[in-house]
C-alpha cells in the first residue's frame, strides 16, 4: 500500500524540487495534493511534465504502484501514452512485473477507494488578498463546494453523498453500527455480542490520553520529541468535532488498511470541519513508526487506560481469541483478504486480541453522533455512513448559527 508520506510520494522526480512550494500554498499531506485540478497546477506555475509526473503519481499510488514512478516520470510520458504501452514495452523499459502490468493497466481496479467525481473542488489558488492564509482560503473554498447550491455546476452535498452511498452498497444502521453476527464453525462457535445504545458521553469524556504524534506535513518530525502531558479525551474535540478510529493493533494488516482508507479520504473531513484521530491502546514506539505517517497521517493518541476501547464494549474490553475469531470465521477471513489485496505489509507485535472500532463526537460537550464496533476481526466502518454522520453535524452547526444570528445579522448577510 503506498505511502502517506509527502517526500515518498514524490520520490527523487521534478516534484521533488516543488516541496518548498507546495508547503507554502498548503498541499502539504498526499489526500490533498491528489485532489489538485490544472488551475491549482497553473497557479504554482507548474511545468507541463510536472503535472504530468502528478498524474502519474496519482495514479500509481491508488494501486499501490509507487515503486514505478521514477522510471515512469523519467520517460516524460503522459500517462494516456504509457497506458497504452504495450505489456512487453512495460516490462522491458520499466521493469514491472507481469502481475503489477495487469493492476496498472486496469483502469478501474484500485487499491484505494478514491474520492467520488461529484467531490470536484474548484481552484484554490488566493489571488484577491495575498496577505491571507492560502491554507485557510483553500479549506474555505473546499467547504463551499459542500454546500447546497442552485447551480449546475456546484452539486449539492446531499447529491454527492448520493453518489458515495450507492458505490459503497451503503445501509444506514444508525447511531450504533456492528458488521454481521455470523455463525462461526458451522455454528458451534457464537460470536460475541455486542452492545445495543451508544456509550454515554460520561464515559469517553475524562479519558486520559496523550499525544503521540501531530498531523502529517511535509517535512515534519515523525513523533512528538517530547511527550506530551496526558489531557482529558474532551480536549481533542473541545472547538470541532472528531472521527476518533479505535485502532485494535497498529501492526495488524486489516487495521493498517482500514486507517489507509479512512485517511484517503482526509478532504472531505477537512471541508466538513472534522478532525481525524487514530487511537491506540498500546504504546509501542517503533509501531507507531511504521504506522505514521505511512497508513495514517492524522494525529495518533495514546488510550491510557483503554476507555474508549472499554466504551466500545459497553464498559468491558471486548475481546476474541485468535481461533475462534478469526480461523473459524469467514467474515475475519474475508477481511484479512481485502486486506491482503491492497498489498498491505504487516507484524505481529502487541496485543491483538482487543476489538477495536470508531467514534464520531461532537463538539464541546454535545456528545457521541456515533460508534462502530469491530465484531468481527477487521470490519471496518462504512466510509458512507461516516461521511454521512458527519455531514450531518456540519449541518445541525450550520443550522444552530443561523438559529442564533439575529434578524438584522440575516438580513446583513443576505444582502451580500
Amino acid at each position: 500500500m503506498a505511502s502517506f508520506s509527502i517526500e515518498d510520494f514524490v520520490g527523487d522526480g521534478v516534484l521533488k524540487e516543488l516541496i518548498p512550494k507546495l508547503l507554502e500554498e498548503g498541499w502539504d499531506d498526499v489526500p490533498t495534493l491528489k485532489i489538485m485540478n490544472p488551475e491549482d497546477m497553473d497557479a504554482i506555475n507548474m511545468t507541463q511534465h510536472q503535472k504530468d509526473a502528478l498524474e502519474i503519481r496519482t495514479y500509481l499510488h491508488d494501486r499501490a504502484l509507487m515503486q514505478y514512478g521514477d522510471k515512469l516520470e523519467a520517460s516524460r510520458k503522459s500517462l494516456p501514452e504509457l497506458l497504452n504501452l504495450s505489456t512487453e514495452d512495460l516490462s522491458s523499459q520499466f521493469g514491472m512485473r507481469r502481475g503489477h502490468i495487469a493492476r496498472f493497466t486496469d483502469r478501474n481496479n484500485k487499491c484505494t477507494d478514491p474520492l467520488p467525481k461529484s467531490y470536484g473542488l474548484p481552484a484554490r489558488k488566493l489571488t484577491v488578498t495575498p496577505s491571507r492564509s492560502n491554507t485557510i482560503y483553500k479549506m474555505q473554498t473546499i467547504r463551499k463546494s459542500f454546500c447546497r447550491s442552485s447551480t449546475n455546476n456546484d452539486r449539492s452535498l446531499e447529491e454527492s453523498l448520493a453518489d458515495f452511498k450507492i458505490k459503497d452498497g451503503y445501509i444506514f444502521k444508525g447511531i450504533v453500527a456492528a458488521g454481521p453476527a455470523e455463525p462461526r464453525a458451522c455454528g458451534c462457535i457464537q460470536p460475541p455480542p455486542v452492545v445495543d445504545n451508544v456509550a454515554p458521553y460520561s464515559a469517553i469524556e475524562n479519558i486520559s490520553v496523550q499525544r503521540l504524534t501531530p498531523e502529517y506535513k511535509i517535512g515534519m518530525e515523525r513523533l512528538v520529541k517530547t511527550k506530551t502531558p496526558p489531557m482529558k479525551a474532551s480536549e481533542l474535540w473541545r472547538d470541532k468535532p472528531a472521527v476518533l478510529l479505535c485502532i485494535r493493533r497498529p501492526g495488524c494488516i486489516m487495521c493498517r488498511a482500514e486507517a489507509h482508507q479512512l485517511y484517503a479520504k482526509k478532504p472531505i473531513f477537512d471541508a466538513l470541519g472534522i478532525q481525524m484521530f487514530a487511537v491506540l491502546h498500546e504504546h509501542i514506539e517503533s509501531e507507531i513508526k511504521d504506522f505514521w505517517p505511512r497508513y495514517w497521517g492524522g494525529v495518533v493518541v495514546f488510550d491510557r487506560t483503554t476507555g474508549f476501547f472499554k466504551a466500545l464494549g459497553g464498559g468491558k474490553l471486548l475481546k476474541d481469541k485468535f481461533l475462534s475469531g478469526f480461523v473459524f470465521n469467514p467474515r475475519a477471513i474475508a477481511n484479512y483478504k481485502r486486506a491482503k489485496s491492497m498489498g498491505i505489509e504487516q507484524n505481529f507485535k502487541g496485543e491483538g486480541e482487543i476489538k477495536g472500532g470508531l467514534f464520531i463526537v461532537g463538539p464541546g460537550g454535545t456528545g457521541i453522533a456515533y460508534q462502530f464496533i469491530e465484531r468481527n476481526f477487521g470490519d471496518w466502518a462504512p466510509v458512507a455512513e461516516v461521511v454521512e454522520i458527519c455531514a450531518r453535524l456540519k449541518n445541525q452547526q450550520q443550522d444552530e448559527g443561523d438559529s442564533s444570528r439575529s434578524p438584522q445579522e440575516h438580513k446583513c448577510s443576505g444582502s451580500s
